[in-house]
């Protein structure tokens, strides 16, 4: 069996980071996704492709898998640096104005 270890990315439709400090462990698929004549819907016989476990750390999914025999590749993410604006919307609100804050 062969897997991939990777650290989720946030989604495109927010710009917080819920749900990308775990690492999970995905099963690559072993069989090619076939279409159904019938409905045209793509299925596949593979079932382990369906199963991602989830570990706190990098190295726990490593143990993991190592225990179990199985060959994981891991990805490491790209970090983003943070977007720290001096004078952002914070300073709209700061109590330490020079000016008089109008619209």
């Amino acid at each position: 069996m062969r897997a991939r270890i990777f650290q989720p990315t946030r989604t495109a439709m927010q710009s917080g980071t819920a749900k990308t400090k775990n690492w999970v462990l995905e099963f690559v698929n072993e069989t090619a996704r076939e279409v159904d004549p019938l409905m045209g819907w793509t299925s596949s016989t593979d079932t382990q492709s369906q199963v991602k476990l989830t570990f706190d750390s990098k190295e726990a999914a490593l143990d993991y898998a190592k225990d179990k025999g199985i060959v994981a590749v891991v990805t490491d993410p790209k970090k983003r640096k943070p977007v720290i604006r001096p004078g952002g919307y914070g300073e709209n609100f700061a109590t330490n104005r020079r000016g008089v804050w109008t619209h």
